[in-house]
């Protein structure tokens, strides 16, 4: 039963920590913390480490149930393991493509995802899968094994890596869908979503979810399937009657998804996003976007026409580097435009981004009007 002690552990009535109440036992216990600290992490990263090590001392001093220890254990192993699984290529962009395991080779959707993938690798873009088969096998096979990752899931019935990936290290194995889940969205500056089940499912409304809340970076989405597959469409009827028309999300969080059948406009999709934006940053309380090029002084004006709407305060403007970004070197090379964004309009928010990849004063961009 939870809390009933299985560790043998005590635990006061009102569950704190068995440290608080003993200052000896504490201060020994924190001077030994201060100096594990001082011996192992990186000078920059002292007060997170500190943090951390605090979290795990006040799980193993409070009278926790033995499974609960044994999925906090499980659950920063795993994503020890995928961290550093994938910081050797923490500069290279990769795309995630989630889909059925059940799509057989030869079915349109899954030719369809070999050819993104391998279009995806000549841009110099890696691929992130699931690991098993189905979708997931195509888009190992369209990358290569050299340009892809697999972050494979523990099932009850087993489901083994797939050929393509199989025992190579940059094979994560995990249990929880929930790590797995953060991998994905952590490590992936792109997404492509084929027809699958309540795995598919799942994963694209947490994108989605992910998106619309801010609680993750913008990234393109494509839902994709062929020509002769409807499954995407009519699920964007089943959204706009409901969802949309509804009242239950904002008109403009369509701008989150492209739905398409076209391999060209899906590969488009993904490469346009990056064509100027390249990321943003919260500094306080301001929103900055970086980009190549900024926009001139008209296209400023026109943007907050469109868009002043979702400043919280002020407008948005073309600002130089911040204290803290070149404190940081961080994108040293890139213009910014800056907003005090309201943190609630992000459908709007990804049109900005939209509009500020296609500004009539890029060097590609000379029959784009922002008007």
């Amino acid at each position: 039963m939870k809390g009933a002690g299985m560790n043998g552990g005590t635990r006061s009535s009102n569950g704190r920590s068995r440290f608080e109440g003993k200052p000896h036992e504490s201060t020994l216990l924190h001077d030994d913390l201060a100096a594990l600290v001082e011996k192992i992490a990186p000078a920059q990263n002292k007060d997170l480490v500190t943090q951390l090590l605090n979290v795990v001392v006040n799980l193993a001093s409070t009278d926790l149930d033995r499974l609960d220890l044994k999925i906090a254990t499980g659950a920063l192993t795993e994503m020890h393991q995928a961290f550093t699984t994938f910081q050797p290529w923490e500069g290279r962009r990769k795309l995630t493509i989630f889909g059925s395991a059940r799509t057989p080779q030869g079915h349109p959707d899954y030719l369809a995802t070999v050819a993104i993938a391998q279009a995806m690798r000549e841009l110099g873009w890696m691929i992130i899968t699931g690991a098993g088969p189905g979708i997931m096998a195509a888009g190992i096979e369209g990358a290569g094994r050299e340009n892809s990752f697999g972050v494979n899931i523990k099932l009850p019935f087993e489901q083994r890596p797939n050929l393509f990936i199989e025992q190579d290290p940059k094979l994560v194995e995990m249990k929880y869908f929930f790590t797995r889940k953060l991998i994905f969205t952590r490590e992936s500056q792109a997404f492509l979503v084929l027809p699958g089940g309540f795995g598919t499912m799942d994963e694209a409304f947490e994108l989605l979810t992910l998106m619309q809340t801010g609680k993750s970076q913008p990234a393109p989405i494509v839902l994709y399937s062929s020509a002769e597959n409807t499954f995407w469409r009519e699920w964007e009827g089943f959204m706009r009657e409901r969802l949309f028309e509804g009242g239950y999300v904002s008109g403009e969080d369509d701008s989150l998804f492209l739905i398409t059948s076209d391999q060209d406009a899906a590969v488009a999709e993904f490469e346009k996003f990056y064509s100027n934006f390249d990321s943003l940053r919260w500094v306080g309380d301001l929103l900055v976007l970086r980009v190549r090029k900024g926009p001139t002084e008209e296209e400023l004006g026109i943007l907050n026409q469109r868009y002043g709407r979702i400043c919280a305060s002020g407008t948005i403007e073309a600002i130089p580097i911040t204290g803290a970004e070149k404190g940081d070197r961080d994108g040293l090379d890139l213009e910014r435009v800056a907003l005090r964004f309201d943190r609630s309009s992000h459908g709007a928010l990804r049109r900005l981004i939209d509009d500020l990849n296609n500004l009539s004063s890029l060097p590609l961009g000379e029959s784009i009007q922002l008007g």
